[in-house]
């Protein structure tokens, strides 16, 4: 593995979603120069079936950077960059092209916690109080890198994932754009348990009533939550945890009861319809008192 130390001229970006497009243009606006921008192939999205390109290929594209899908051609420059500069881009970068290029990596969590695809995701549904950002080398492991620079973000109690999300962004760009503009130092060892941040299952999304009311509040702000009530679906939107609540899986007055203590719904998606305030729906669905939701 190869190691860069002082600023960089020459990167190299390496990303693919949304939130890989604000480091990528704070950069340009520094700036660096930044002569390809690798990410993943355009996909065939919405009812057209049209092939659109990613975030970061669209945001390149109005730069005025190059892309490529392959990190091989990366190889194929001439000077290679300086550094590449890597933001969830979704793939690991092989031994031989490290070996050529040296990388670092913004990562979402403090490591050695939350390694992996989905840090932002964990740390909420684990109810951790403080994540944080990371300036890392990327190295042969799965996010095993010695970190440059890392910052720390409190997850605050009524944080959804694209709230906590955007903060960490916004303070890992400036975080990134610091480190390289001073120039990269010696890096140290992640010290800690490292704990592995696997993919959402679809399946972790369906909302277990016997769980308590806080730990499934913490699914409803990442998004995604179901339930079922009356044979149908039920997205819960947005919710608010109580006290106090009815037996576990079982609704009252807006008020849904959980393992330890109340949920009330704020708002819901029914099956088919647009998300609405949890009153419209309840008045136009005519629920038993107590409802009793599917197991």
């Amino acid at each position: 593995m190869k190691r860069f130390a002082g600023r960089p001229r020459r990167l190299a970006f390496l990303g693919t979603p949304a939130v890989a497009v604000p480091p990528l243009r704070a950069l340009a606006q520094e700036g660096f120069e930044i002569v390809a921008a690798v990410t993943n192939v355009d996909k065939r999205r919405g009812r057209g079936n049209e092939l659109v390109p990613s975030p970061v290929k669209q945001a390149a594209a109005e730069l005025g950077i190059p892309t490529v899908h392959r990190v091989d051609a990366l190889l194929e420059l001439d000077p290679l960059p300086d550094l590449g500069v890597v933001v969830a881009f979704g793939r690991l970068i092989k031994p031989h092209v490290l070996q050529q290029i040296p990388m670092v990596n913004l990562h979402f969590s403090l490591l050695p916690r939350w390694r992996g695809a989905a840090p932002v995701e964990r740390a909420l549904l684990a109810g951790d109080e403080v994540t944080g950002v990371c300036v890392m080398e990327v190295a042969e492991g799965l996010d095993t890198g010695d970190v440059f620079a890392r910052a720390e973000v409190a997850i605050e109690p009524d944080d959804t994932l694209a709230s906590l999300r955007e903060r960490l962004v916004e303070i890992g760009t400036r975080l990134l754009v610091d480190e390289l503009t001073a120039g990269l130092g010696t890096p140290v060892p992640q010290e800690g348990e490292a704990l592995y941040a696997a993919k959402i299952d679809p399946a972790e999304l369906r909302i277990d009533w016997t769980r308590p009311a806080a730990e499934i509040d913490r699914l409803v702000r990442l998004g995604g939550a179901w339930t079922t009530l009356a044979g149908k679906r039920l997205k819960v939107i947005a919710a608010l945890p109580q006290g106090d609540g009815p037996p576990a899986g079982t609704l009252v007055a807006g008020v849904a009861g959980t393992g330890i203590g109340g949920l009330r719904l704020v708002s819901v998606q029914p099956q088919g319809k647009a998300a609405m305030p949890w009153s419209s729906f309840a008045n136009g669905a005519r629920l038993p008192e107590p409802a009793l939701f599917d197991a």
